[in-house]
């Protein structure tokens, strides 16, 4: 049976514009402009990569991830109450009509962010598997976030399905050995991607899809 696996940040919900918001705000504290440049390295990123591309890598572990921690409270607290209408347009339908299908999401986000989102909004229900960027050794571009998200879907790879939208994402979905489509959220020109959308409101997405699905 084809699976379903989703990125979560500028798939699950709209959050990019938000996420620049907090490192803007969070930098500051530290006397650091965060610059377009800087924006659009973070984007797909695990936090500690982040951390030490913004702060330098005299850092040690443990300054890195309380930085990384403490900018994702920040994130949270800017979103409270706000995870519905950031949702990626269609989001919702979509998961409920594709509901019977082994589905997961796999993030390089911090566990904290995963969950916020996940409850907020209502949506554990749908995902039998969700890997965070903490529970893999190797974040994004490297594929182990979707190897492990399909081996606890029980779903061999090339019969997965990635939903991404950053460069890093898609690269570590096609390293998988996974289909990729394309969310232009962040970036609409993925590399290795089979069809790109603007969202889940998308027609060409429901054609695209009902050729892909196999049954078991």
């Amino acid at each position: 049976m084809t699976a379903l696996i989703f990125d979560m940040d500028g798939v699950i919900v709209d959050s990019n514009q938000m996420h620049r918001q907090a490192w803007e705000a969070f930098n500051r504290r530290y006397g650091l402009e965060t610059t377009e440049e800087m924006h659009q390295r973070m984007y797909g990123k695990r936090n500690d990569w982040i951390v030490r591309d913004f702060y330098g890598e005299g850092m040690t572990p443990e300054e890195v991830e309380a930085r990384g921690r403490a900018k994702e409270r920040l994130y949270r607290e800017m979103m409270a109450g706000r995870i519905e209408q950031m949702l990626v347009p269609g989001l919702r339908a979509f998961l409920e009509r594709h509901r019977d299908l082994p589905m997961g999401v796999g993030s390089n986000a911090e566990p904290e962010n995963v969950a916020f989102v996940l409850d907020e909004a209502g949506l554990r229900r749908y995902f039998r598997a969700v890997v965070d960027g903490h529970q893999v050794r190797h974040a994004k571009p490297h594929p182990e976030v979707y190897l492990r998200v399909a081996e606890l879907l029980e779903t061999e790879p090339a019969r997965c399905i990635v939903f991404e939208d950053s460069h890093s994402g898609a690269a570590a979905a096609v390293a998988a050995g996974m289909r990729v489509v394309g969310l232009s959220t962040t970036d609409d020109n993925l590399s290795g991607t089979a069809i790109t959308v603007d969202n889940f409101r998308s027609g060409d997405l429901d054609l695209w899809l009902q050729a892909q699905i196999r049954p078991v």
